[in-house]
Parts: C-alpha cells; sequence; structure tokens
C-alpha cells in the first residue's frame, strides 16, 4: 500500500477513532453482561490502535498474526512497549478468538473485567507514541 504522508496521517487517525469507538462498544456490551462481546471488542480497539502506530511507523502487516508478530518483533524488542503490553495483545486476541470460534464457551465477568484497564492504558500509551512521533517529524 502506497500512501502519501497525508493519507497515512488520516488512517493513522481513523484507526485511532475507530480504537476509541470499540473501546466504548466494549463498555456497553459489559454494562449488558454480554463477555464474549465485550472481549472480543476489547481485542478489536487494542487492534486498531496497534495497527495505527504499525502504520505510524511505516509498517502495514495484512493479518491479525501479523500485527501482533510486529508489535513484538518491532515495538516490544526495542523497548517502545512492554513485554505486558504485547502480552496485553496477544492474549486479547486468544480471548477473542476462543469467544468467536470455541462451541459451548462465553466469557464471564470475572475473566474479562481485569482487562478494560489494560486495555485503556493500552490504547493511550499508543496515542503518546504517535503524537510523540508526529509531533518530533514535523520540526
Amino acid at each position: 500500500m502506497s500512501l502519501t504522508e497525508e493519507e497515512r496521517r488520516l488512517l493513522v487517525e481513523y484507526r485511532m477513532e475507530k480504537a476509541a469507538a470499540t473501546f466504548i462498544e466494549a463498555q456497553d456490551n459489559a454494562c449488558l453482561n454480554h463477555w464474549t462481546l465485550a472481549a472480543n471488542r476489547l481485542y478489536y480497539a487494542a487492534y486498531y490502535a496497534s495497527s495505527a502506530l504499525l502504520l505510524n511507523k511505516g509498517f502495514a502487516p495484512k493479518t491479525h498474526e501479523g500485527v501482533n508478530v510486529m508489535i513484538h518483533r518491532e515495538l516490544v524488542k526495542s523497548g517502545q512497549l512492554t513485554t505486558e503490553d504485547g502480552q496485553l495483545l496477544s492474549r486479547l486476541q486468544v480471548m477473542r478468538h476462543s469467544g468467536d470460534y470455541d462451541d459451548l464457551f462465553e466469557w464471564k465477568e470475572s475473566d474479562v473485567q481485569p482487562y478494560f484497564l489494560q486495555t485503556r492504558a493500552y490504547i493511550d500509551k499508543i496515542k503518546a507514541l504517535i503524537a510523540g512521533e508526529n509531533h518530533a517529524s514535523e520540526h
């Protein structure tokens, strides 16, 4: 995908907005006690933020696994994200996959609730990284 700098910036912004909206969807589903859907939306919120950060750095993975691998290889390994950040994305991906594809399976509140604060912090960290990089590139 060949993007102009402006197209890339707009796409990064869009993905971060989508991450924020999807996090709200997770909260809404939790309020309705739809914990499997809440886990799904938490994963997608983290995924959209992760893909925004990777795109901001010039990477464009084409799959969910590609995003996860690149987050670990490019950002955790370099210290821009912590090991715990990478583990959070991986765990949320497994939760989403189990909730979507495993028969006779539903997540419970006690399984999902602890990930709300972690996911919010992860998205906020990515937002700050993007803002810092974009600010630095303007000078």
